[in-house]
């Protein structure tokens, strides 16, 4: 089944200069880019991506420090497609709290916090990436970072030949 899935690099991962890395490993797996920009995104905007029900699952002091986290520096969105792209993009990128993230994963090779270590010093974990979690939450975030002028139809190489 070919879907459609949303990824943000957070600030940390572009400071970090791990951009063409990260772009890197979901092209190698198959999946192509249709959408990507660049931006800083103000806390109004980011309070639209994490949502209340971010606040419900896991409280308001925990979605105000990932609104923090969000605007603190520019990011960069991306609309990938795929065959199972929500599932395949969340298995290359890892769990959420990085330590528990498998090395071969984004999180797993270029991050190491843990909830405990965030929780102590009050701050969010730093884990470079955000992938949507279902084919649900791809659509509402895909609609609310791109317009539909902003997803492009092509034929990759592979698909020419596949065809």
């Amino acid at each position: 089944m070919i879907e459609r899935t949303f990824v943000l690099i957070k600030p940390d991962g572009i400071e970090r200069a791990l951009v063409g890395e990260i772009i890197r490993r979901f092209e190698n797996t198959g999946l192509k880019i249709i959408g990507m920009k660049m931006r800083w995104v103000d806390k109004e905007f980011a309070r639209r991506h994490y949502t209340e029900d971010v606040a419900k699952r896991r409280g308001e002091k925990v979605r105000k420090m990932l609104i923090d986290y969000v605007t603190a520096g520019p990011v960069i969105a991306l609309v990938l497609e795929g065959v199972h792209a929500v599932n395949l993009v969340r298995k290359i990128v890892g769990p959420t709290e990085s330590q528990a993230a498998a090395p071969g994963t984004i999180r797993g090779d270029f991050s190491h916090q843990s909830y405990a270590y965030a929780d102590k010093k009050g701050i969010p974990i730093k884990n470079l990436i955000h992938a949507s979690g279902t084919s649900a939450e791809a659509k509402q975030e895909i609609a609310l970072w791109f317009s539909v002028d902003e997803l492009y139809k092509y034929q990759t190489v592979h698909e020419k030949h596949t065809m």
